[in-house]
């Protein structure tokens, strides 16, 4: 998942930044509310946290301008002011959840997510490829045991760190068909990656490694496909 942070004080910005990426979250950051707006309209983003009191353009603005041009991207809006009027302004115009700083990081995390899963397009999180139980929900991954559907819980899970899991998932999200190198470097990594390209067949070789069954099939010239086995 693709997320972008629109928030001036930079420390909190880059703070922010480096927790979610350590939580497999793509994520960019910018420090006005012009440079927000431009962002969120050209890129292609999961999920966009703003802050309210912005230089340039502040949070509302950007926000209601994003509405108004049809942009439905979940909207979590960060400030300094308090009151129920501030909260009832932001969500007016359009964003999706709102909180207080200080906030705690951890509840932060639990809002990101809770807005993600809702927006999610499949009805359950828990995604069944072969014998492998994928919940992108707890980000956790199991390999059943003969005989189980995974309802109750079994299963071996099998280890992922949150970059592997996050190229999984972007394969399983998309089970059957194609997805570029390109594709899963955005979603995946960020929008300024410069790096070797090929990390994206160095994460795919460890996935097929982790995962025993031949699950990821290489498209010759054009990416992967996550397929069960028959």
């Amino acid at each position: 998942m693709r997320l972008l942070i629109v928030e001036d004080e930079k420390r909190l910005a880059l703070s922010l930044a480096k927790g979610l990426t350590a939580e497999g979250y793509a994520v960019d950051v910018v420090h006005d509310g012009v440079d927000g707006l431009h962002r969120a309209t050209e890129g292609t983003y999961d999920l966009v946290i703003l802050d309210i009191m912005l230089p340039g353009m502040n949070g509302y603005r950007v926000c209601s301008t994003l509405r108004a041009a049809g942009n439905e991207v979940p909207i979590l809006m960060l400030t300094a002011k308090d009151g129920e009027y501030d909260e009832a302004e932001g969500l007016d115009t359009g964003a999706d959840d709102y909180l207080t700083k200080p906030f705690s990081y951890v509840v932060l995390v639990a809002r990101v997510k809770a807005l993600l899963r809702r927006r999610a397009a499949a009805p359950s999180p828990v995604h069944r490829i072969g014998e492998l139980r994928i919940d992108t929900a707890a980000r956790r991954v199991f390999r059943e045991a003969d005989g189980t559907d995974g309802t109750d819980g079994g299963g071996t899970e099998i280890a992922l760190t949150a970059k592997e899991f996050a190229v999984l998932e972007q394969l399983v999200l998309r089970a059957g068909q194609v997805v570029s190198k390109a594709e899963i470097l955005e979603h995946v990594w960020d929008f300024a990656y410069e790096g070797d390209p090929n990390i994206v067949e160095v994460y795919v070789s460890t996935l097929r490694r982790k995962l025993g069954a031949p699950l990821i099939k290489t498209v010759r010239g054009a990416g992967y496909r996550l397929e069960a086995p028959r």
